[in-house]
């Protein structure tokens, strides 16, 4: 039995008792986040560590634990309201902090339990783990919309697998989430097997490597509490997750890499109240002089977005749902313009029923920014379809590391310009793996980059269908995701 097992499954019982009480997975996260984090503080405040940081003795964990019933109840919300004003880490772990756990007696419960635990000598990966498996079982909890900023771990390792990250290079998601991409590029660069880092190498992946930015509070708090448990940024340090919108503005800084994959949702919206007072919902279009096209169509912006983040020798990938492929007007200049400014090298198209929000059809882009030049860089965009006759489904049939190792071998990250294809038109009409030219591209209707090439046997091929749950789990969510649709559609009608 790992060492990590006993912690887990002491974790794991105790949320299942606070669900009874209809505490969910994401409010019972953030008030371990919270109390975690003040119990490392308390054992980095002593030998050998001997650090203070920043917390006063009467929000400390030694007076934490001595209280009980109403009176601790009294002291934790007054503890989360004092602490959320600090600055640093600190100030943005607890910033908006509440108590979501009613019961004085419970939470005196999750308290004594973090105490039993020593944290900071615990392994970083152990820590890491533990919490990731938290993070990971509160995005499977689809009533609560945490999924929607959770990426299947197995996507992003493969893409940090072509995209190689070297040290002493800065890597930036303008969307981060719970910090996936950081999580992986930073196993990555610290994998004995790629490379062997230096001092001057390790304090630069933990203080200056990962720039990000997160809109939603409780997210951005776990992504911190995520990055700081796997050893990234410090518990005294400033935050390395911005809360800024990062599409209002272009970013101070330029980077070596940018991993994302942005929200998806169609439309940029703000809400505020009327003269009526009645809520109503604004499109939002981002006036930037340093984009191609203005639109409210808020994956298209990401992709601008990222490409003014690259330094003129950076490298993306990011994860893009199919309309950013084909949408005409603003998609087609933008298509056009990345084709000639970029050298968009590699489409990664993805099957549905690998995300969190249903029926998700996205494809993962690779490019490369280059310096202005008046002929493209863009010579031909290589494609793999690892959607077509391929059935994933969250629970019986997830996508694992190994399913996408093909599309990495294909990828060739070692040496990209030695790239074979393996479809051939008479020789393996069935191969995944083929090239398009710029010049085949750019005179598609509106410059598509939606192209698929296989035949789809499963209208044909009666023999080789799915098991019959993995059939019905589709079904479930694919009439979800029409549901959801549905219920936008109606939203905007009433807006």
């Amino acid at each position: 039995m790992s060492p990590t097992a006993p912690i887990v499954s002491k974790v794991w019982s105790f949320c299942t008792t606070l669900r009874d009480d209809g505490v969910g997975y994401g409010d019972y996260l953030e008030q371990l986040t919270y109390l975690i984090f003040l119990k490392m503080a308390d054992e980095y405040s002593k030998p050998p560590y001997s650090r203070n940081v920043g917390i006063p003795k009467k929000h400390s964990w030694q007076v934490l634990k001595t209280k009980r019933g109403a009176d601790l109840e009294v002291h934790y919300v007054e503890l989360l309201r004092a602490l959320g004003t600090h600055k640093g880490m600190l100030g943005q772990i607890f910033t908006k902090a509440q108590n979501k756990i009613q019961d004085p007696a419970k939470l005196y419960r999750l308290i004594d339990m973090v105490d039993s635990v020593q944290w900071a000598v615990l392994d970083a990966d152990v820590k890491g783990d533990i919490y990731e498996s938290l993070l990971e079982r509160n995005a499977e909890d689809t009533k609560s919309g945490a999924g929607q900023y959770f990426t299947p771990r197995a996507l992003i390792r493969a893409m940090v697998e072509c995209i190689q990250p070297e040290p002493k290079k800065t890597i930036a998601d303008p969307a981060c989430g719970t910090g996936g991409f950081f999580l992986a590029a930073y196993d990555f660069i610290t994998n004995p097997d790629n490379y062997k880092l230096d001092k001057a190498q390790k304090t630069f992946l933990k203080h200056d490597t990962f720039y990000g930015n997160e809109i939603v509070a409780n997210t951005r708090r776990m992504c911190l509490m995520n990055m700081f448990l796997h050893n990234i940024g410090e518990i005294d340090g400033d935050s390395l997750v911005s809360p800024n919108d990062a599409l209002v503005a272009a970013s101070d800084k330029t980077f070596d890499y940018v991993l994302a994959n942005p929200p998806f949702g169609k439309k940029s919206s703000m809400s505020f109240t009327n003269e009526e007072g009645e809520q109503e919902t604004d499109e939002l279009t981002y006036n930037r002089q340093d984009f191609w096209a203005t639109t409210s169509n808020k994956q298209l912006n990401f992709v601008q977005h990222i490409r003014t983040m690259l330094r003129t020798t950076g490298k993306a990938a990011v994860v893009v749902p199919d309309n950013v492929l084909f949408e005409g007007g603003a998609g087609e200049t933008i298509r056009k313009k990345l084709l000639e400014n970029t050298d968009l090298h590699t489409i990664l198209r993805l099957p549905t029923g690998i995300f969190y929000a249903h029926g998700v059809k996205a494809n993962v882009l690779f490019f490369d920014n280059r310096e202005a030049s008046p002929k493209a860089w863009t010579k031909s965009v290589w494609y793999y379809d690892y959607r077509t006759n391929i059935h994933h489904t969250l629970k019986k049939k997830p996508l694992r590391y190994e399913d996408l190792a093909e599309f990495i071998k294909c990828y060739k990250p070692e040496n990209r310009h030695k790239r074979r294809s393996t479809w051939h038109a008479e020789k393996n009409p069935e191969g995944r793996w083929r090239k398009y030219s710029y010049e085949e591209l750019i005179a598609r209707d509106k410059t598509s980059l939606d192209v698929f090439w296989l035949k789809d046997k499963s209208l044909t091929d009666l023999d080789n269908l799915p098991e019959p749950d993995e059939l019905a789990e589709e079904i479930i969510e694919n009439l979800e995701a029409g549901l959801d649709s549905f219920r936008k559609v109606l939203t905007e009608l009433n807006t």
